[in-house]
């Protein structure tokens, strides 16, 4: 099961977070106290790697009107189902087109709700009868004994939450369970026993009762639902990254091990000998032998020092580092030398963000292909202890270990945002009536909200200066999406997009796409500026021609106007790269609540202008007053970046931004692209 989006209500700041779509690698972003921990501990808590329940007490948000209920659902997620899981639950159920995506949501009762798309069962769970049944559990009457009264709460405690798991088989095996163990802590005075007893036997019909309540529930769909919760991922929470001692006694961490009580230090050397192919009973042997051993024992320590400088040396770029290990008896050591100093440095003695780096490099290596496989692992502000150009190599680092796990990162620090990759960013607004929300849509945020962004594109603008100097602009962030993604298609297919060399910019539209352009210009850079051939885009033409590329006689600016550059003398914009049918089902997507009852065929667009220009007459027509662009381009954007080779698409498209793109490289001065 893959984690594609969850929401998050009621729990601390978050009334209502609204749906939150997810990668195998997300960036939740916000300035500090904005509520990314929040986020993330509630989604820990849907399915924590160690019992971590919701406290209705703690975390039900401040000063709002409404009452704790522990019904409140605190989180919903959406999985997608693999196709064996797709198999199993079709075979078992009957049902031959089973859907590929659930709902699972808990509630402060710590209740686990599995909710299949369309309702393909006829009945759906239902509490009221449990509820009912849970409500006529006998109180524990006064005059028992204390042991007994302690045995009987936790008896009743055991009877609710097997109760909300809906599994009659798991009630069935505490009814006797507990039975007997209360019966064990029934009290000597015979007055007092049979009030005890008493207690026992309406606990044991009511449990029974119980039972029978679940029985008539839907088996197919019990079964269905019990295999969904078996299924669900871990989720493993994160924010207190353990740094590894170069300088430890081995036989000390033995004893630990052989005793269970191994630290989280020790845990992360343990993972590290692991990684460097040494073992530590060996070393310690082999330390307490003749010269002859101890000699083996070096040769050893060389060569998994070997090892791990391999596996590391290429993940932290700012030099080239070379791991040593030396043992002296049970005394072990870490050095780590590089190609500015040569002189080996003890571990613990190099700096804080080396050493962060180093452990958590090591420690995720070790955890993806193992402890963290098939996990979705939430990481609160990794990288603080980095400088901008390590945060970097760490960003190249969490993309690859997202190639076999699920990772949501939070982060207010720009060097960890990746704009290549739009489609992987949220952001957090605060709202007055939901409280923190998430948004995809930076229209939609507020300025303190993506200050983050801003200046992650600022910085990124001012490093790519300083080694590039090369820059597309854009007129939007749609435009970015899109692009971007059609880019990256085009790569993917063998083909050449966008130059890598070249930074991608959107400059909030044409109008404000000009002053962008400009400043980037006056900088003596290299500049390509692609507008949409519409009324907007022949305007912002002319403003950057006339009045800022005449200033500047040596620049080396290039205009390109879209229509031009995939061969059409009509008004053109993005959207019309793609027919009308294609965007037809990326607006019923986008719209998916409001055009639910219309298919493709029945949304009739009138009109010869601007597909973008119809569509929108479209929506209005049907009570959607303002349609968002931006919305559309996302969900376009994500639809591109599922598609795995550019044939998928269709031809004319195909085609066209082959074309549109081979345009863009050559007014970079590149040669004939691949895609050619």
């Amino acid at each position: 099961m893959e984690l594609i989006a969850f929401r998050v209500r009621m729990y601390k700041g978050i009334i209502d977070s609204g749906w939150v779509d997810v990668n195998n690698l997300t960036v939740l972003v916000g300035k500090n106290e904005s509520g990314k921990t929040s986020l993330l501990k509630a989604l820990h808590k849907f399915n924590p790697d160690f019992s971590e329940p919701y406290d209705i007490q703690k975390e039900w948000p401040r000063g709002h009107p409404s009452e704790p209920n522990e019904e409140q659902v605190v989180c919903q997620a959406r999985f997608r189902l693999s196709d064996r899981e797709q198999s199993y639950l079709s075979r078992t159920t009957a049902i031959r087109d089973f859907p590929d995506t659930v709902e699972v949501s808990r509630n402060y009762a710590r209740k686990l709700e599995v909710e299949f798309e369309g309702k393909i069962f006829s009945d759906r769970f239902h509490t009221v009868g449990i509820n009912k049944s849970l409500d006529s559990l006998p109180r524990i009457p006064n005059g028992v004994g204390a042991l007994f009264r302690r045995r009987a709460n936790r008896s009743l405690e055991a009877a609710i939450n097997s109760a909300h798991t809906e599994d009659p088989d798991r009630l069935k095996g505490i009814v006797d369970e507990r039975e007997e163990y209360l019966r064990q802590a029934l009290s000597s005075p015979e007055p007092i026993q049979e009030i005890e007893i008493g207690f026992i036997n309406q606990y044991r019909l009511n449990l029974q009762n119980l039972i029978r309540e679940l029985e008539r529930l839907s088996a197919v769909q019990i079964k269905a639902s019990k295999y969904i919760i078996k299924r669900l991922p871990t989720f493993i929470y994160m924010d207190d990254y353990r740094i590894f001692n170069g300088t430890v006694r081995l036989n000390e961490i033995q004893n630990r091990q052989d005793e269970n009580s191994l630290t989280e230090v020790d845990k992360t050397f343990l993972t590290i000998l692991e990684l460097s192919e040494l073992d530590l009973d060996e070393l310690v042997q082999l330390g307490e032998g003749d010269g002859e051993k101890v000699t083996q024992r070096y040769y050893k320590l060389e060569s998994g020092a070997t090892t791990l400088t391999k596996v590391f040396s290429n993940h932290l770029r700012q030099r080239n580092y070379e791991v040593e290990y030396q043992a002296d008896g049970s005394y072990f050591l870490t050095f780590v030398k590089d190609n500015v100093d040569s002189t080996p440095i003890k571990l613990e003695e190099r700096s804080k963000g080396f050493q962060w780096f180093f452990s958590f490099d090591l420690m995720f290596m070790h955890g993806s292909k193992k402890t963290f496989k098939g996990r979705v692992v939430l990481l609160d502000e990794p990288g603080l202890h980095l400088h901008p150009g390590a945060q970097k190599d760490l960003l190249c680092r969490l993309e690859e270990y997202a190639q076999e796990n699920t990772f949501l990162y939070t982060t207010h620090l720009p060097f960890m945002v990746d704009l290549n990759h739009p489609g992987r960013i949220r952001v957090l607004k605060e709202t007055n009536d939901k409280g923190i929300v998430v948004k995809t849509n930076l229209t939609e945020t507020t300025p303190e909200s993506r200050f983050v962004l801003q200046a992650a594109l600022g910085i990124d603008l001012s490093q790519k200066y300083l080694i590039e100097k090369r820059n597309l602009v854009v007129e939007g962030t749609g435009d970015y999406w899109v692009l971007t993604e059609l880019s990256n298609l085009l790569r993917r297919s063998g083909m050449e997009g966008v130059p890598e060399d070249v930074l991608m910019a959107p400059g909030g539209g044409a109008s404000q796409a000009v002053p962008l352009a400009g400043l980037m210009i006056a900088q003596n850079l290299d500049v390509v500026v692609l507008f949409d051939s519409d009324k907007a885009g022949r305007e912002a033409h002319d403003k950057l021609v006339k009045k800022w590329l005449t200033q500047y006689k040596k620049t080396r600016t290039k205009v390109v106007m879209l229509g031009d550059a995939v061969g059409v003398e009509h008004d053109f914009e993005l959207e019309d790269l793609f027919p009308e049918d294609f965007m037809k089902e990326v607006v019923k997507e986008t719209y998916s609540k409001e055009l639910a009852d219309v298919s493709v065929a029945g949304m009739i667009l009138k009109g010869e202008d601007l597909l973008w220009d119809r569509l929108e007459r479209y929506l209005k027509e049907i009570g959607i007053e303002k349609p968002n662009k931006d919305s559309v381009a996302k969900r376009l954007r994500d639809r591109l970046g599922k598609t795995k080779d550019i044939s998928e698409l269709p031809e004319e498209t195909k085609e066209r931004a082959i074309q549109l793109f081979q345009t863009i490289r050559k007014a970079f001065g590149e040669e004939e692209s691949k895609s050619s």
